[in-house]
């Protein structure tokens, strides 16, 4: 068994196209036309061929509720790994990105979270070597 695709709702999956790809640095993979929307998935350049992370409509009804939860209680829907969280913040924050919660060490890591600018908080992670 593989992970092969997960999903993150966004308010509007253009403007999430531009920025997973443009500023978090993601590859699109597809974009099929689905009625008004699209199956549209990003990929990381380090992983190609590895999962894909659909940027899915957020029109069901449940979702405002979940998401706006979530973000009051500042849960991340997402976790991407990278090596270094404060060479990417400092890499972000350049671009523009709000971070709510700035890098900061949970020993096993560190870990820093910001908003994906289409309603969600992502978390960025680097584990610590043993």
């Amino acid at each position: 068994m593989r992970l092969t695709l997960t999903s993150i709702f966004v308010d509007d999956q253009r403007a999430a196209l531009d920025f997973y790809t443009n500023v978090l640095g993601f590859t699109k993979r597809h974009q099929v036309p689905v009625g008004d929307d699209f199956w549209l998935t990003v990929t990381s350049p380090d992983q190609p061929d590895g999962p894909e992370l659909l940027l899915e409509p957020a029109g069901h009804p449940a979702v405002k509720p979940y998401r706006d939860a979530m973000i009051t209680d500042g849960i991340p829907l997402l976790q991407l790994t990278v090596d270094d969280v404060e060479a990417e913040h400092a890499r972000l924050t350049e671009k523009g990105v709000i971070f709510t919660q700035p890098p900061t060490d949970i020993g096993t890591g560190r870990i820093a979270v910001f908003d994906d600018t289409c309603g969600n908080l992502i978390q960025l992670i680097a584990m610590n070597p043993e």
